[in-house]
């Protein structure tokens, strides 16, 4: 078993994998005064008896980092998991500046399609640790690619860094497949979309908080055919709804975990007025919060 929790944190993304090996795996964070002591205990609560803890920044806008200084100082970053890049701002922080130094130390990690790292997909039972794999696979960047080269060029330039986001899933052993894009961007992904095998997934974080400019094009959804997509926090005049798909919104259902068995996904949230109609109902306790049903995958 394996628990996903996306954390509720206003316009922004904070995650964790529990995996069912000895992994555990934080992806982004956004974190301010209010939120930042709950949610850091949490997670070093969750990752005990965890071998292996890695944290993959998608990208450094600062509603990705916000408070990476923070959690590096409480938790201490020792894998730290981006694409290689020279991105500068010029209202730099101290979240961007334990980026960079993250980003720039032997603690890092470059991701790229296909890329292979012993315990984030792979598994080496002759190193008498047996750490398991994380299950982590990396889709995109190809590093060679012309339109990425030039999306790292204006990250490097000081604009948006949107675009340099890697795109993964994360699988678990005969149950869910689940899909991360950070904030890429819908002109960015129709240039590249013929550059990726899009296999079928069951849920997708839908990129950019759900904005109507991270929209996933339509036939690259007809491709991954997502069981669920989540809608992120962004202001909801921005927002597309992806009609027509199964969504849980953040916005209303506060924090969503899903808890990964093989072939089922049992998922909470925080709002205990939330609710939707689509998942089967197996009366389960309301372990990680408010139980709204399960997917069969």
């Amino acid at each position: 078993m394996s628990v996903i929790k996306s954390f509720s944190v206003g316009n922004g993304d904070t995650f964790y994998i529990k995996h069912g090996s000895s992994n555990f795996t934080i992806i982004d964070c956004c974190l301010d005064d209010d939120n930042k002591d709950a949610i850091v205990n949490e997670i070093i609560t969750e990752s005990k008896g965890k071998d292996i803890t890695r944290f993959i920044s998608t990208h450094p806008d600062d509603d990705h980092i916000c408070g990476l200084e923070y959690l590096d100082d409480k938790i201490g970053i020792i894998n730290f998991y981006c694409v290689k890049n020279e991105a500068t701002k010029t209202d730099e922080s101290v979240d961007f500046d334990r980026y960079c130094k993250l980003r720039d130390s032997s603690k890092a990690f470059y991701l790229y399609k296909g890329c292979k790292r012993k315990w984030m997909n792979k598994n080496d039972k002759n190193d008498g640790k047996n750490y398991g794999s994380s299950g982590i696979n990396i889709q995109w960047p190809i590093v060679d690619n012309s339109e990425y080269k030039n999306a790292l060029s204006n990250a490097k330039d000081g604009k948006s860094p949107n675009n340099i986001s890697p795109i993964f899933t994360y699988s678990f052993n005969g149950g869910a497949t689940v899909m991360w894009m950070g904030d890429i961007e819908n002109t960015f992904l129709g240039k590249i979309k013929d550059e990726i095998d899009w296999k079928k997934i069951d849920i997708l974080f839908a990129p950019h908080h759900g904005r109507d400019s991270g929209k996933v094009p339509t036939d690259i959804l007809n491709q991954l055919q997502p069981q669920i997509i989540v809608i992120g926090e962004a202001p909801s005049e921005n927002l597309n709804y992806y009609n027509g798909y199964n969504t849980i919104t953040q916005n209303t259902a506060g924090d969503i975990i899903f808890e990964c068995e093989s072939s089922k996904v049992h998922v909470y949230v925080s709002n205990k007025n939330y609710s939707v109609s689509y998942l089967e109902d197996e009366n389960k306790s309301n372990t990680y919060g408010t139980y709204i049903g399960t997917l069969s995958v």
